[in-house]
């Protein structure tokens, strides 16, 4: 026990130089908190008493990492208004199938056209189309873009990846793992998945004023113990009929967020989400064995290519079929550019699966130039746009029609 706590804190100071030195720099701590956790882990080595390979505590910072998750998710469905999101219906889902057509589309075509069997294609296009909601809602937060108008559109897109992913998982590892996988049972996974962000649609909407009611508690201490509870009940209920554990955080955020208690709830949850958060990107970091990435640099290259550009020409045209402005959907394509923990899960059903050993390298270098390129290009996504609009001269074009009518 003594080892676990003592690495445990160590993990922390960890965690605390990286944030004191990305705010120093002013720069997003995502990237800072990845790569002082590749530093560390199993292949580093013991400075003394000071063990740097966590060898006790990996499960426990694991663990830790995925609470900071459903804190993170909690926190953006918070943000958010149900009655939004139910008239932005139409816009997400076809927001969300352009998203996934192209970004699936071109995940088929990049390894195919490389000569990869065909089970190590589908693991390699799972990597490649499914971004991380939790980079993604820590961008958000950090930038204090959660108010934005096209904020709301990538939302939805995430909600609607995790529909995509439960039935490609489903199917794919049916396929990898040689299970039997059916079409009855691939269709039930998606009526389960949509029946479900349904419900809490539902209860958002009309029951509302009974949560109001019973969240009316006025001790702080029994109060946080019942919103807490409340998000580790659903978001392991979520996780047993096969929806992230994230997602259905995010749909208990959406839920309390109907109700009166709303601030109250996202002024409390904030320390935790900011702690258990950075826990989780250093964790990731850990789980990265830089002595493994040679191998897979120049294929996790090309698959940021074809990432970036189809990312933001699927946001470019979600956001402009929503009626958003092209500065918007600029950034819908650069915000939801990162990948992670959905990624390593793929890269992970294939080694499971017995497929190429290349796949883990490349999942996990592949997510760490996406985890630091996707705050980067977020943060700078105003210079990026400014710098687009006088290569396509989108404002010039857009008062000249508004002159003519």
């Amino acid at each position: 026990m003594d080892h676990l706590v003592f690495e445990v804190g160590t993990a922390l100071v960890l965690i605390a130089i990286a944030a004191i030195l990305a705010n120093k720099l002013n720069f997003s701590i995502i990237p800072f908190l990845i790569i002082i956790g590749m530093l560390v882990g199993p292949h580093a080595p013991s400075i003394g008493i000071i063990n740097l390979q966590f060898v006790h505590s990996d499960d426990i910072i694991a663990f830790l990492g995925r609470i900071g998750v459903l804190f993170l998710l909690f926190y953006l469905g918070l943000e958010f208004s149900i009655g939004k999101l139910i008239k932005s219906g139409k816009s997400i889902v076809v927001g969300g199938s352009i998203y996934i057509g192209i970004n699936f589309a071109l995940g088929l075509l990049y390894p195919f056209l490389l000569g990869f069997p065909i089970k190590e294609t589908l693991i390699i296009a799972g990597i490649i189309t499914i971004s991380s909601s939790a980079i993604v809602a820590k961008v958000l937060v950090d930038l204090r873009r959660t108010g934005n108008t096209e904020t709301e559109l990538i939302l939805g897109i995430i909600m609607f990846e995790d529909i995509f992913l439960a039935v490609y998982l489903s199917t794919v590892s049916g396929l990898v793992l040689g299970d039997s996988n059916s079409l009855g049972g691939t269709i039930l996974s998606i009526l389960i998945a949509l029946g479900y962000m349904l419900l809490f649609f539902v209860i958002a909407r009309k029951a509302a004023p009974l949560l109001s009611k019973l969240l009316r508690i006025s001790s702080n201490e029994v109060f946080i113990i019942v919103i807490f509870a409340s998000l580790f009940f659903i978001a392991g209920f979520s996780e047993t009929i096969h929806v992230a554990e994230a997602i259905g955080a995010l749909l208990l955020g959406l839920v309390f967020s109907e109700t009166d208690q709303g601030e109250r709830i996202e002024h409390m949850v904030v320390p935790f989400r900011d702690f258990f958060g950075a826990i989780f990107f250093f964790s990731f970091g850990l789980s990265i064995d830089p002595t493994t990435l040679g191998d897979a640099v120049w294929l996790a290259l090309g698959a940021v290519v074809i990432t970036v550009i189809g990312n933001f020409v699927a946001g470019m045209i979600a956001g402009r079929r929503a009626g958003l402005s092209h500065k918007a959907s600029t950034n819908i394509g650069l915000t939801i550019v990162s990948r992670g923990e959905f990624s390593i899960i793929m890269a992970n059903l294939g080694m499971a699966g017995g497929l190429m050993g290349v796949l883990q390298p490349f999942s996990a270098l592949y997510v760490l130039i996406l985890a630091i390129l996707g705050p980067l290009l977020t943060k700078e996504s105003k210079i990026i746009f400014l710098f687009l609009n006088k290569l396509f001269k989108w404002q010039e074009i857009k008062a000249k029609k508004a002159r003519e009518s």
